[in-house]
């Protein structure tokens, strides 16, 4: 896959206006060939921005010509995933990286960006980053229109969960890799 054009760098908190914009374009349109209307307006409620992310310093974008083309990161707190919004979610306990796995979290692709590899180099970003920081495996739960991406990139599904929001109910995966550290002879 052709990847030129692409950079990336870590997210600011001046990025967090033009992030959420990307996250809602996302949401809307790529989940739209796997959950239902009232699916995806539920998923909102358990998805979205996290800007301890930001914070953290833990949260990559991909741009082309000046263009948020996607973002997602990594994270050593114990929240599995959810934005700012869904705070029954959220856990700041940090992960030893011994014996706990990083936590993939937040990862959108700008729609018009969509089958460009953009996920797939968000994600190698996450895994490096955790890995170098001690990290022997990273778990994510992932959405029904996030799993082809992560099955291909070597995560298995651990269990199928249905998070129950004030709107309905919305289907996900929990996923886990071994990371390079975590092979062992």
């Amino acid at each position: 896959m052709d990847m030129s054009g692409f950079t990336h760098r870590l997210a600011t908190e001046a990025d967090l206006d033009a992030l959420a914009r990307v996250m809602e374009r996302a949401i809307a349109t790529l989940q739209s060939g796997f959950l239902s209307a009232e699916e995806i307006e539920a998923s909102r409620l358990v998805m979205g921005l996290d800007t301890q992310l930001v914070a953290d310093r833990t949260y990559f974008i991909v741009e082309r010509d000046g263009r948020i083309a996607g973002c997602g990161g990594w994270s050593r707190r114990a929240t599995l995933y959810g934005g700012d919004h869904s705070t029954s979610l959220r856990d700041a306990a940090l992960l030893d990286p011994a014996r706990d796995p990083a936590r993939v979290r937040a990862m959108y692709t700008d729609p018009d960006f969509a089958r460009q590899g953009v996920g797939r180099l968000v994600l190698g970003l996450c895994e490096a980053a955790a890995e170098a920081a001690g990290y022997r495996a990273a778990r994510l739960m992932a959405t029904l229109a996030g799993e082809p991406l992560y099955r291909a990139c070597g995560y298995v599904a651990l269990e199928r969960v249905i998070s129950q929001t004030g709107r309905g109910p919305v289907p996900l995966i929990l996923m886990e890799k071994p990371l390079q550290s975590g092979i062992r002879a």
